[in-house]
């Protein structure tokens, strides 16, 4: 069995080929294509583009919806794309042969891993999702910010640390300035969710009664907080996000019950923070500022957990 260790630098590469992941970009259609080729290899998402509304439809009679509307336009663009067959032949990625061997392997690697890793990824108005598998010594992922193009890569199991790093890159039109929230905030879980039901609601002014009567106290740094700077604190958890970052993380071996990891960041003004549950002390969730190429770091112990280890057997 490989271990997985993402907290150690990948090993210098022997050339700079060999540091460097292999990247494609696939339209949806093409992808489909290239999964058919590979033995019919299912792809790790679902879209299900609605259809045009046409006058005869209850949505043609009242006008669209916004969902409709936005699955339609999806099915428009998706329309407006040419032949895959003939845009893979183009660009070399299809021969009387078959499919590029590689990305063949990417795809059927998709389909087949030991670790399953599904990302969402939201930075101001962008959003990313993206599906990393390993098997072995190997990794492929498949991402995409909106259902058409799609970028497919692959590359071996040492470099994926590099590659996670690239999940956490903030957009350049999302400055970082300093923050309200302590480096390190540890909040009653009952607290922090009131709070963020108040604010939503408009009803701000009942976060300091909330604070006052919370079961807990909360603290930054280790000491404990008063009233007045923990609902501050506590507020800008929720007034300061500007993005959000969720994995989740599976085995997806068929001799074990599948386990599910969870990593969760927020976005906020001076950067990424992670959101870690504890149970030690009560229900509590601790808000810690992290370095954005430390995703791997924090990854490590998830997969540890979620990784299932052959028992050995009697002979």
């Amino acid at each position: 069995m490989v271990t997985i260790d993402l907290t150690t630098p990948p090993p210098v590469p022997a050339s700079f080929l060999d540091g460097l992941a292999r990247r494609l970009a696939l339209t949806l259609p093409e992808l489909r294509v290239v999964a058919e080729l590979a033995g019919g290899a299912p792809l790790p998402f679902d879209l299900h583009p609605g259809e045009a509304t046409d006058a005869g439809s209850l949505s043609g009679r009242l006008g669209q919806s916004r969902g409709s509307a936005e699955d339609s336009a999806y099915a428009d663009a998706l329309g407006t794309l040419h032949d895959p067959h003939d845009t893979l032949r183009r660009r070399g990625l299809l021969t009387d042969e078959g499919a590029d061997p590689g990305v063949l392997g990417a795809v059927g690697l998709l389909a087949t891993p030991r670790l399953a890793l599904d990302i969402d990824v939201a930075a101001g108005a962008t959003q990313v999702k993206a599906w990393h598998r390993q098997a072995g010594d190997a990794v492929a992922s498949l991402s995409t910010c909106d259902g058409i193009v799609f970028e497919l890569a692959w590359f071996p199991v040492t470099q994926w640390t590099t590659e996670l790093a690239r999940v956490t890159a903030v957009p350049e039109d999302l400055p970082l300035t300093s923050s309200q929230v302590p480096a390190r905030l540890d909040v009653p879980y009952a607290l922090a969710d009131s709070v963020g039901e108040a604010l939503r609601s408009g009803r701000s002014d009942l976060v300091p009664v909330l604070v006052g009567h919370a079961d807990g106290a909360v603290l930054a740094d280790g000491d404990e907080l008063g009233d007045a700077e923990a609902a501050a604190a506590v507020s800008a958890v929720h007034a300061e996000g500007r993005g959000r970052l969720r994995i989740l993380a599976a085995e997806v071996s068929e001799r074990a019950t599948t386990a599910v990891g969870v990593v969760s960041w927020v976005l906020l003004k001076d950067g990424w923070h992670s959101l870690t549950p504890r149970h030690d002390d009560g229900a509590r969730v601790s808000v810690v500022r992290v370095d954005p190429d430390a995703l791997a770091t924090e990854l490590a112990p998830v997969l540890a957990q979620v990784l299932v280890r052959e028992e050995p057997t009697d002979e």
